[in-house]
């Protein structure tokens, strides 16, 4: 398995320090858990006295394990089960170097038999949950239109493979005690709040008695879900959105308008929301600077199997995707707004191979220059992230 970096190591000190909150999987725990991962964590446990530390948070789009990807993983384990730990190999050193990364796990599990599925109604194979660990993700929204895929069967399953490994989670739930608990984590000397909603779960109501098992769009719920968050100790707060029209390349009007209105939102003269991560429309899309606030409107499939568009045609933009890397710094007064210092991303795409692989692009045409499918990909992730002005704010593509 991938060996994760030193936040790793300073996080499993602070457990053994009993600085860790740890959360029932039923979601009955009193108080809202924090994962440690910073030196900051170490000091305060032993009682020193630290300076505000930055972060550096990476983010990525929608892991959507179509029956091809299945059945990659399947042989990729050479035994019994299914492995994605290859799938992913090439991303693991930028996800696992941040202090803080967000996955967007679009797709339900199944129970640990299966039986697997996927279009148009997915169940995954739960194995999933530990490549995600042991690439270097710590949290994943899993709110999407493919949430109630399998009902409350399909929540729960999800969630309890992300508990099991370690990966925490937000968007659906188990119970309303769960529903109501900001997910917060440690990064540097911030604590963080992520939330996650989605538009919409493709027809499927919401299970009886369960009207908090998925989390849908309403700007007012999300603004008070932010605010609550903020009372419950978040320096920073990131907000996952499963929105916008597949296959289009530029924001929606719906985008738009939420994202004025979120990045508008003020308490006490301090921003309610400090980031907004897009997904849902399987293509890369812009990333902008609203009110202050960026917000990434779609970073595309980081892991998806042959799209077709809704012409029925095989779309390579279906395989695109960016990786969004932010460093944050602390406010230089208490109770401000923490900045973000650096906007960046990095091109990435979904080789179908076979075998099915991620790439970094710009590492991958370092040792294969002369790949046009690459640099297409690249140069067409690059024209979509910064098409509404992000690199006049201050983005810039990792090289």
């Amino acid at each position: 398995m991938p060996i994760r970096t030193r936040r790793r190591a300073l996080a499993a000190a602070v457990a053994l320090l009993g600085t860790v909150a740890v959360s029932a999987c039923d979601g009955s725990s009193t108080g809202p858990p924090v994962v440690p991962g910073s030196k900051a964590d170490l000091a305060r446990a032993s009682g020193g006295a630290t300076q505000p530390k930055g972060f550096t948070l990476v983010a990525s789009g929608d892991v959507l394990p179509h029956a091809e990807i299945i059945r990659q993983a399947r042989a990729d384990a050479a035994g019994p089960g299914f492995d994605f730990h290859r799938m992913l190999a090439a991303v693991q050193p930028v996800v696992a170097k941040a202090d803080l990364a967000i996955c967007h796990m679009e797709t339900v599990y199944g129970a640990n038999d299966g039986p697997f599925t996927g279009y148009p109604t997915f169940k995954s194979p739960p194995q999933v949950a530990q490549a995600l660990k042991d690439t270097g993700y710590d949290s994943c929204s899993t709110a999407s239109n493919h949430t109630l895929d399998d009902g409350a069967d399909g929540v729960r399953h999800t969630l309890d493979a992300m508990d099991a490994v370690g990966v925490r989670h937000t968007g659906s739930a188990r119970s309303a005690a769960e529903a109501r608990r900001p997910t917060l984590l440690r990064a540097g000397s911030a604590t963080v709040a992520q939330l996650a909603y989605t538009y919409d779960t493709n027809g499927f109501p919401l299970p009886e008695g369960q009207p908090w098992a998925v989390n849908l769009i309403d700007p007012e719920r999300i603004l008070a879900d932010a605010q609550a968050a903020r009372k419950a100790g978040a320096d920073v707060v990131v907000v996952s959105l499963h929105w916008g029209t597949e296959w289009q390349d530029d924001p929606n009007e719906m985008q738009l308008s939420l994202a004025r209105k979120l990045t508008a939102a003020r308490t006490g003269g301090r921003a309610d929301i400090d980031l907004i991560l897009g997904t849902h429309a399987h293509i890369p899309q812009a990333y902008e600077k609203v009110n202050g606030t960026w917000v990434v409107y779609g970073m595309g499939d980081q892991v998806a199997g042959h799209m077709f568009n809704y012409d029925d045609e095989q779309d390579a933009r279906g395989n695109m995707g960016s990786i969004a890397r932010f460093t944050f710094a602390p406010p230089a007064t208490a109770g401000q707004r923490w900045s973000v210092r650096e906007a960046e991303f990095l091109p990435q795409l979904m080789d179908l191979g076979p075998p099915f692989r991620v790439v970094t692009l710009n590492d991958a045409l370092r040792r294969q220059p002369g790949r046009v499918d690459y640099l297409k990909a690249r140069d067409h992730i690059r024209a979509m992230v910064l098409s509404r002005g992000g690199g006049a704010a201050g983005l810039t593509m990792v090289p």
